[in-house]
This record gives C-alpha cells, structure tokens and sequence, in this order.
C-alpha cells in the first residue's frame, strides 16, 4: 500500500470494517503508524522486538483507530453530538474527531486525573468538559446514564466500532511482518486495545500469545477483583473496573499468553530507557508493556515480539519534565560551553 498517500483505516481497510457506501468517513488520515526495530530491547530480551508507535497518529494515540469509524458511524446515524468518558486520551480523540463532523463533544472527567496535553487538546477541539469529583469508572457509569437520555452516542471503547476500528493496527503489523509476530505485548487499562487486536489477529487466522501489563496500583483483572481507588503514575491505565475486562481475558486465554503487573518504578524505567536507548518518547502508560516484556523475558517463546507504544510522550509532559532540571545560565562564550561539557 503507498502509505505516501494513507486514506485513513477505514479506507485502507474497508472490506473488513462495517461501513457501507452512503458511510460519511470522518478522518484525520489516522493508523499507517510506524513499527520501529528496537535494537536495545531486542539484545536484551533474545528476540526480535519492534515498536507499533501509536502516538504517531494524529491526537497523539491509539484512540484515532477506532474513533474515526465511531464517530463516522455516529454521523451516518444522524447523531449531532458524541460522548465519553476518559483520563484522557480517548477525550482528545473523541473532540477532534467530533469537530472534524461538526458535531459537539461531551467529555466526562476524574478531576486532577488528567495529563495536561490530553487536557489541552480536547479542550482545544472545542469539547464540553465536566470534571466530576469521582474515578474514571464513576466517570462512565455517568456518561452511559447520560447517552440514555441525551441524543449524544457514547463513543468510550464499549462501542463496538471503536473496538472494530482498532483491529487494524493488527492488520497493519501482518501487513508489514508478513504474518503475525510470536508474542505482542499491550498496556492494559480499560481494556479495549487488547481486545481489539485480538479481534483482528483471529479474523486474519493469525495467532500470537497476547501479553498484557497493567499498573500494580490499578490491575484488577490481575487481582481478580474491581479495584476501587486506582492508582499508578501511569494515568492512561488508572482504571479500576475494565469495560473489556470479558474481552482482555478471552484474548489472554484463547492465545495462550498472560496479563501481569507491573510496578510504577518499572514503568519509568521502561518509560525512560524507551526515550534514551531507543529514541522513542512516549507517554509512561505505553511503557507498562516494554516493563512487563522485560521483566517476564525468560518466558518468551521463539519468534519476533511487537509492543504497542499506545500514546505520544507528549500526552504527560508533566511526568517528563519533573525530573528535568537546568544549572544556572552559563557565561555565552565557547570556553564556558567546553569547561562545562568538559571538552
């Protein structure tokens, strides 16, 4: 496919996606992401490991995928106004695409939960933002009450159109590898993308052990139990009761593979060596997976590994720059550069 002309994945992939002639394509030419070789990864873990840069798509993440078909199945339906709730980066998605249609956007959000790039987009896009003082899961009980009665469709990943948007990131690593890899490993938080891909590898007939990492302050499919107040560093996954929570397990179980947790500090460091090994930058949720893969490499089987980097670093500059310090201005003059960098 000549990507220097990408359509978007609803028209890259439109003989597998339910869309129909009269379907109004709402895109911002989303998906065609990059998979990147990860050189350092792969030495250290004995495989083959390529990076599915998702914050390459055009809000920053993973979320274009299924929102474009979501809210293009929204305006074919006559709908004038979407909805969700969100930590984040399904809101920044959900308001570009929405005033891409020329629909409005209603964001229900945890109060002080949301990363400052994520905020600034949707707000940005022109959303009608409601922070609640309450979690991401409170936040969607919401917005489902709300959908029921306000003729505004929800487009949170239990729309079915979002999940089946999302399937085509699988499609595109088959496209590129030429057949599934051995293991692909995912960031868990509500649970949709592992879901999806799952969707999309089976539909494809291909089968790779599904590894999916969620944050030890907030990995209930892990504890077995709905965890009430999560909390991780990793905001995109602080989610306490997964809507694909059915879905993340199937996967799990009919690949054969696992959904573990990882600690915070495990998430940084992976956050960090992504950034400074591997010259990719993304948000430290999407390095829950890289934290899991190497923290379980010794039960990998045979064959290549993709990790999914699920949003651009740039999506919690916060978590970046805290640890960001600068000395004191220097003199401008070359010899204080070269005595400073000891030159």
């Amino acid at each position: 496919m000549d990507h220097s002309r990408w359509p978007g994945v609803v028209e890259a992939y439109r003989d597998r996606l339910p869309v129909d002639a009269d379907t109004p394509v709402v895109t911002l030419a989303e998906g065609g992401t990059p998979l990147v070789e990860a050189p350092m990864i792969s030495s250290l873990v004995a495989r083959e490991v390529y990076l599915k840069v998702e914050g390459a798509n055009p809000t920053g993440s993973f979320k274009d995928r299924g929102m474009t078909l979501a809210v293009s199945k929204a305006l074919q339906d006559g709908a004038t106004a979407v909805a969700c709730a969100s930590t984040g980066n399904t809101s920044a998605s959900a308001a570009a695409y929405a005033a891409r249609a020329g629909m409005s956007c209603i964001v229900i959000l945890p109060a002080g939960n949301i990363a400052a790039g994520k905020l600034a987009q949707a707000s940005m896009h022109g959303a009608r933002m409601v922070p609640i003082d309450g979690s991401f899961d409170d936040a969607l009980g919401l917005v489902l009450e709300l959908t029921a009665v306000h003729d505004a469709v929800l487009v949170n990943s239990i729309n079915p159109y979002r999940i089946a948007g999302q399937q085509t990131a699988a499609w595109e690593v088959i496209d590129v590898l030429g057949g599934a890899p051995a293991v692909h490993v995912l960031p868990v938080g509500n649970a949709g993308n592992i879901t999806a891909y799952w969707q999309g590898y089976t539909a494809e007939a291909a089968a790779p052990q599904m590894w999916g990492f969620q944050a030890a302050g907030a990995a209930p499919i892990v504890d077995g139990e709905i965890v009430e107040s999560p909390e991780t560093v990793a905001s995109a996954i602080r989610i306490g009761n997964p809507a694909s929570w059915e879905g993340a397990t199937t996967a799990r179980d009919e690949s054969g593979g696992l959904i573990e947790a990882v600690s915070d500090e495990e998430i940084l460091d992976a956050y960090r060596m992504l950034a400074d090994e591997e010259g990719v930058f993304c948000e430290p949720a999407s390095a829950a997976g890289v934290a899991g893969l190497l923290k379980l490499r010794d039960g990998l089987p045979p064959g290549p590994v993709v990790c999914t980097l699920t949003g651009h670093g740039l999506k919690d500059p916060e978590t970046a720059t805290a640890s960001a310090t600068l000395r004191e201005p220097l003199a401008p003059r070359l010899d204080a550069i070269l005595e400073h960098l000891e030159l």
